[in-house]
């Protein structure tokens, strides 16, 4: 008989966290414009999303806390199942390598692509009337607001009529980029998702912070308020992972003893979007901000959906 504790290191080191999303009923599907090599995202339902990460070795889910090995994915799908269930489950899928591994995504792309600050800095700056300009104009984006997004660098011409956006560390290096284009939506691979924020400079300490899901929806907002002197307007990009939470506490941080204080949860009207908001509040109370819920009016709307119809009524 086997010795149970070599068995539970066995199927830990044996079952990928692909895998089990992949078999499970019904499966996981990956969403590969929001995947890298070192983080794969799996989607499923409505708004249901699972990172895979460690190559298969771990995983967090960016809807709430969830995190940990392959033993504790299988019993955060299935929460009724105890431990000697759950190595049950596991022992069909020991040595099963998922759809997707890292190694043949790698293989699948050819060489590994240039660091995303080095691709960031190729790209043109925005500019007016360029096609990447007319796509978020297209949007309902004010001119006000774009000029903004290029004075601060945190918007730029992508590919295909395509906007990037950037997400930059504490020292200003573009680490992520989320890409909106016509046809297109989805990120670089290689980056380390930070948040999207506008403006990006310390010039003037601002006292509201305001977060919505997508980059477009933060600048829709700043459109649609005309750009609030007082307020950071940043975007996550959607999930939430460990950079990006303290990314977000960091600007809670710096506003905390601000007058006037406040974070403004801008995520869509959904139930992702009333989920990341209701961790937003946790966050607000744990620091000591001021919290307020934006919520577009019409369910399933965003921000940018609120946008347009308002300049269409105009």
């Amino acid at each position: 008989m086997k010795d149970p504790q070599r068995e539970v290191e066995e199927l830990r080191a044996g079952v990928s966290c692909a895998t089990v999303l992949e078999k499970s009923a019904p499966p996981w599907r990956l969403d590969c414009g929001e995947s890298s090599r070192r983080c794969l995202k799996y989607r499923r339902g409505g708004g249901e999303i699972v990172v895979v990460t460690h190559e298969g070795a771990g995983w967090w889910d960016p809807n709430s806390d969830a995190k940990g090995d392959v033993f504790d994915l299988v019993q955060h799908l299935e929460p009724r199942l105890n431990f000697g269930e759950v190595r049950k489950v596991l022992r069909p899928l020991a040595g099963m390598q998922p759809d997707f591994t890292p190694a043949s995504r790698t293989r699948a792309r050819g060489d590994a692509p240039l660091p995303v600050a080095e691709r960031w800095a190729r790209r043109p700056r925005l500019r007016r009337h360029s096609n990447a300009w007319r796509y978020l104009w297209g949007r309902g984006l004010s001119e006000d607001v774009l000029f903004e997004a290029a004075r601060c660098d945190v918007v730029r011409e992508g590919p295909h009529d395509s906007a990037w956006f950037a997400h930059r560390d504490s020292s200003g290096l573009v680490i992520h980029v989320d890409v909106r284009g016509p046809t297109y939506k989805g990120s670089l691979t290689g980056g380390a998702k930070s948040l999207f924020v506008l403006p990006f400079d310390n010039k003037r300490r601002r006292s509201r912070f305001v977060l919505a899901e997508a980059p477009i929806d933060a600048l829709s907002l700043a459109a649609f308020e005309y750009l609030h002197e007082d307020t950071i307007y940043a975007a996550t990009g959607g999930g939430m992972g460990p950079a990006t939470i303290e990314a977000i506490k960091a600007h809670l941080l710096s506003i905390k003893n601000l007058p006037n204080a406040r974070f403004d949860s801008a995520t869509d009207a959904n139930a992702a979007g009333d989920r990341y908001a209701a961790r937003h509040e946790e966050f607000a109370q744990n620091i000591g901000v001021p919290f307020r819920r934006l919520r577009p009016e019409i369910e399933g709307q965003d921000w940018n959906d609120v946008l347009k119809s308002r300049r269409q009524i105009q």
